[in-house]
């Protein structure tokens, strides 16, 4: 395939129902990297990354292929529709439109403007009984206590947790959010709550603890989350690396071309993952200095990166491996 897939200009990722590794391979277009090199950068088949390309094609990601040259593989995942998580609704992708933007800040300045003057208890009462417009206003209430009460109202959906998500600024409201696993388990209530500066500790990890590593991976590197919601995830990382597969550890590192590993200084791989990584011929000169400079690399994988052609071939490369406290 001489197909170089770039995403469409102007495009906000968050606002698509993209799963990670969709996620991922948006992040690595530039117009300049053709299936197959796509394909080696992410360890995957190319049929499985011509699959997702068609999916981001499809979700208006990336732009077609010219009719020239269409795709032959066939998607090897769930189609786009499919691709979206339990509980996610097609109005979710256009959630940061312009529009959408729009009727939030009105839904604000009904609360600022009509409902906020009023007590709590008031508010309680009525956010429990509210019809739209009112019950989308109430999703701006500072207090926990309404927001509990919006969450009661046998009308509250989709559209108003992702408000309460992505605008609500305590965590006992947020934790009520976390509570009703029909809100968390939609795509955008999670996005939004990622760029949440005042997400719990607690609920992020009892959303995300279960994860892939490299789900969580890229919440610790996401540059549209706060540094306090990245902490975390670095944390949790950190954690759910020592307690994961081999095949899953050395999903990450190849997936990430090693890039993971800034994250996981201090922490070692079992023999179970330097094995997996020892089956591997390198050739990406990035995935080779980023192993070659964890100190954790054990001496195993270090002298499989010194028989590599790639490494032979580049005096840099080989000078680096042989500085390596594990190298023999």
């Amino acid at each position: 395939m001489t197909w170089k897939p770039a995403p469409r200009p102007g495009l906000d990722p968050l606002a698509l129902p993209l799963d990670p590794l969709q996620g991922y391979l948006l992040s690595r277009l530039d117009g300049t990297l053709d299936v197959p090199t796509l394909a080696h950068l992410m360890n995957l088949e190319e049929r499985e990354v011509a699959g997702m390309l068609r999916a981001l094609v499809a979700l208006g990601a990336v732009a077609p292929e010219g009719p020239a040259a269409p795709l032959s593989a066939s998607p090897s995942g769930p189609p786009p529709s499919a691709s979206m998580e339990p509980g996610s609704e097609n109005p979710e992708a256009g959630e940061e439109t312009p529009l959408a933007k729009a009727r939030a800040a009105t839904h604000r300045a009904l609360f600022e403007q009509r409902l906020h003057a009023r007590p709590v208890d008031e508010r309680v009462a009525l956010a429990r009984g509210a019809t739209e417009p009112e019950l989308s206003a109430y999703c701006f209430d500072p207090t926990a206590e309404v927001v509990r009460a919006v969450l009661d109202n046998p009308q509250v959906g989709g559209l108003h947790a992702r408000l309460i998500a992505a605008h609500h600024r305590t965590a006992a409201g947020l934790e009520a959010l976390g509570g009703r696993t029909a809100f968390t388990n939609d795509g955008g209530v999670r996005r939004a709550l990622l760029q949440n500066p005042l997400l719990p500790i607690g609920l992020y990890r009892r959303l995300w603890s279960s994860r892939r590593l490299l789900e969580q991976y890229l919440v610790a590197t996401s540059r549209d989350s706060p540094e306090q919601v990245r902490a975390m995830a670095r944390e949790l990382l950190r954690t759910s690396f020592n307690q994961r597969t081999g095949e899953e550890r050395a999903e990450l590192i190849l997936t990430t071309e090693g890039r993971c590993l800034a994250s996981l200084v201090g922490l070692t791989i079992d023999g179970h993952t330097t094995a997996l990584l020892c089956r591997r011929t390198y050739v990406s000169t990035l995935l080779i200095q980023n192993i070659a400079r964890w100190s954790a690399a054990p001496p195993p994988l270090i002298a499989h990166l010194r028989r590599q052609e790639a490494v032979k071939r580049n005096a840099a490369l080989r000078q680096l491996l042989e500085r390596h406290p594990n190298a023999s």
